[in-house]
């Protein structure tokens, strides 16, 4: 992979290559829309092991392990399910590294949490994971495709080792 003219896929790919580390992702708002970008990819065959779509909050708990009862407490659009399911799907799928996805992309507030309240996540080798929450603005299509370019953008921080636990980011007027 050359990482020319894929964007932030294709780097974050390449720098997964070069290391000989791979990838999983899981999924709630984005509904498979980052593990297309990935594997638009030439050769994302070589990195990528696979996506897990948990949509259904169920699907979270039973598949990647995410903790019952703090789906029970906070709903599923909440920073620390962000990190479980990056967890839970580097588990799963056997992976060096995981994404995840979860928000509310609309048209209706979920769990008591705004449209375009976002979390995504990234767990590397060592276990640490870096969360950022997003607060976007726009439509259900702009909220989704937004949510892929942020966590592939945290991807590719943390490949570049920029370790930070937590921050917070504002698209929009929010």
């Amino acid at each position: 992979m050359s990482g020319q003219g894929g964007g932030p896929a294709a780097g974050a790919l390449a720098a997964l290559e070069a290391r000989g580390h791979s990838l999983a992702v899981a999924e709630s708002l984005t509904g498979g829309l980052v593990a297309a970008e990935l594997t638009a990819v030439p050769g994302a065959s070589r990195t990528v092991r696979g996506s897990v779509t948990a949509y259904a909050t169920d699907v979270k708990r039973d598949v990647l392990g995410v903790d019952g009862p703090l789906l029970a407490a906070r709903g599923a659009v909440d920073a620390e399910v962000a990190r479980q399911m990056a967890h839970g799907v580097r588990a799963v799928l056997g992976a060096d590294w995981g994404l995840a996805t979860t928000g509310v992309a609309g048209p209706d507030p979920q769990d008591g949490k705004a449209v375009g309240t976002v979390f995504v996540a990234v767990e590397g080798p060592d276990g640490t994971a870096a969360v950022r929450e997003l607060s976007l603005d726009g439509d259900r299509a702009g909220i989704r495709a937004e949510s892929v370019r942020a966590v592939l953008a945290l991807l590719v921080r943390e490949l570049a080792g920029n370790a930070g636990a937590k921050d917070t980011e504002h698209n929009g007027g929010n």
